[in-house]
């Protein structure tokens, strides 16, 4: 599997979680805790792994260079937003419209990146890094899942 596929499939998996996210109300706080806490764990070593293995091998081309500059400072908003709303209570209005700030925040990335990024990233990458990048991106999953089960 390249690093494309890899971090598209990330994608989804997120953006099944914000529709189940957003398909409570403020009553529905057990589910919401247990919904976010799911978004807040992709979100992070999502973005951890696309800053460690991906984002350094395509920032320095001048091709990729803004697009990628862009998409750590991108990172670094979700992950205000996720602390704000970890520490916020999640039953009230105010919640639900920093969520939907935050979900408007991650689709623009991932449009971005799935676009634009991804195309430029082809022509500077071989398909042999994009293999390699993505197999440690899996190996980094795999030993974050395995740290937090443990």
């Amino acid at each position: 599997m390249d690093v494309y596929k890899l971090l598209k499939e990330d994608h989804q998996k997120v953006k099944s979680i914000f529709a189940e996210l957003e398909d409570t109300t403020e009553r529905a706080l057990k589910t919401r805790e247990h919904l976010f806490v799911n978004l807040k764990a992709e979100l992070t070593v999502h973005s951890e792994a696309e800053e460690k293995f991906f984002y350094p091998r395509i920032v320095e081309p001048e091709e990729t260079r803004d697009i990628t500059l862009e998409a750590i400072e991108e990172h670094a908003v979700v992950k205000t937003l996720l602390s704000e709303l970890e520490a916020d209570p999640k039953n009230t209005e105010e919640w639900t419209a920093k969520l939907k700030v935050l979900k408007e925040n991650v689709e623009h990335h991932v449009e971005e990146e799935e676009g634009e990024m991804f195309k430029k990233a082809r022509k500077v990458l071989s398909a042999e890094d994009a293999e390699s990048i993505a197999a440690e991106i899996e190996a980094f999953k795999e030993e974050a899942s395995e740290l937090e089960e443990g």
